[in-house]
Formats: C-alpha cells, structure tokens, sequence
C-alpha cells in the first residue's frame, strides 16, 4: 500500500457549527496537509451551494486503497 494523502471533505454544519454532515468530497489530491489547508479556503468558496447554515472545508486523510474502493464501480448482484 502507498502512502496517504490529503483530500477537502466539504461539510454542512447546523447553526453553530455543531452536528456536521459530509456533503461533498473532493477529487483534488494534496501530498501534504500544508498544500490542502492552502486550498481548503477556494474549495469552499467554489463548493458553497450546499443548503446549511454554515459550511466548512476540512483536510482528511485518505489511504489510496480507501479512495481506489470508492472510485472503483461495484458489480451489479448477480441473480440466480
């Protein structure tokens, strides 16, 4: 398994900033934490048409075999 990265997981967060749900994860991959908390606060402003009282930009780590797993299509149950 290769190293981790970073991607900006937007969040749309009830009054007060408490009680966050995950609404949108972006593509962009960042090496460092530096270089997506650089881009977090742009990835908000082009990301804030989400419905909420208060949206937020947050760097997450993800291990590539996570990302690979959610990217990849999932085979359709067979029946038989």
């Amino acid at each position: 398994m290769g190293p981790a990265y970073f991607v900006i997981a937007i969040l749309g967060c009830a009054d007060g900033g408490s009680a966050c749900t995950p609404v949108a994860t972006l593509q962009t991959r960042y090496v460092t934490e530096a270089q997506c908390t650089a881009s977090a606060g742009a990835a908000l402003m082009d990301n804030s048409n989400f419905d909420f009282p208060t949206l937020v930009a947050q760097c997450r780590v993800e291990e590539p075999r996570a990302a690979e797993a959610r990217d990849r299509p999932r085979d359709k149950p067979r029946r038989g």
